[in-house]
């Protein structure tokens, strides 16, 4: 039971990275009805952008999340004005190529600019607490509280606020929400913006736990495409339980079967659920 409970800490941890960085793009998605491939680039940009403020500007790991978080905010909603803007009436595949074409020129920008080998940023609480038998860094307690309040600050902000009640009204009716005056090139460069806030808090959260490196954007884009898909395209819902269900496959299945097909187990899972449910587990919407 303590081994279980260990692996349940985990996963519940690895879970909450997956679901912050599959919630940016799965609204992305609604909004724009575009899969940004390049959003792995922005979180692998949120871990490079703290790594640089921690040991460049010497500030602490909460600051160095905060100014990642809005340089990768500022990025994202550059490039829906700079590059998704401008294809917006163009066939679906340009600005789906385009976007690989940004994620590969940040993998070259990074290599460039900080090299091609791992970094790591220390903790920043150092140590394990034990509880009952649970030994549980206070990284992954740090991962998983922050990762659940900025789910519920989301939740709040699209339920509670005009800006993010006009994001929802243009996700279930894009045409709807112009006729009545929605300001649809704003409401898309927010939700970008939002999007890679998101990644890039993930990427500050797990940086810790794992190395740095400029292709962690490509693994997690293969994932966060996994969990959307299961999820159903443009459910917040789904993302959530799509992320959730993901870590647990990979967490309990590398420790009972085997490291080495981790990913393997969660992606045949995805496989499993799909053949039964096509559309994913939730209906599209917010």
């Amino acid at each position: 039971m303590t081994t279980f409970l260990q692996q349940f800490v985990n996963a519940a941890a690895l879970g909450g990275v997956y679901a912050l960085v599959a919630l940016g793009l799965t609204l992305v998605y609604g909004v724009m009805r575009v899969p940004n491939f390049a959003h792995g680039g922005l979180y692998m940009l949120g871990a490079y952008f703290a790594y640089a403020s921690l040991t460049g500007l010497g500030v602490g790991y909460i600051p160095a999340m905060l100014i990642a978080a809005v340089l990768v905010a500022i990025l994202a909603a550059l490039m829906e004005r700079f590059i998704f803007y401008p294809l917006r009436n163009a066939p679906h595949v340009h600005p789906m190529i385009a976007a690989i074409g940004v994620l590969f020129f940040f993998e070259a920008a990074v290599q460039l600019v900080w090299g091609p080998d791992f970094k790591q940023i220390p903790e920043p609480v150092p140590g394990i607490l034990s509880v009952g038998g649970i030994t549980i860094t206070w990284q992954r307690l740090i991962v998983i509280a922050a990762s659940v309040v900025a789910m519920l600050g989301l939740n709040y902000f699209l339920k509670r606020t005009l800006t993010g009640t006009t994001i929802e009204a243009l996700a279930q009716n894009r045409e709807g929400a112009r006729l009545v005056g929605i300001n649809t090139n704003r409401a898309g460069m927010v939700t970008f913006a939002i999007s890679g806030a998101l990644a890039a808090i993930a990427a500050c959260l797990i940086a810790p736990i794992n190395s740095v490196a400029p292709s962690m954007g490509e693994v997690m884009n293969l994932k966060v495409f996994a969990i959307i898909i299961l999820g159903g395209m443009g459910s917040v819902p789904g993302a959530i339980v799509g992320a959730f269900l993901l870590a647990f496959a990979e967490v309990f299945g590398g420790y009972y079967i085997s490291l080495n097909f981790a990913d393997v187990i969660g992606f045949a899972m995805l496989v499993l659920v799909l053949a039964v449910r096509p559309q994913g587990l939730f209906r599209r919407g917010t």
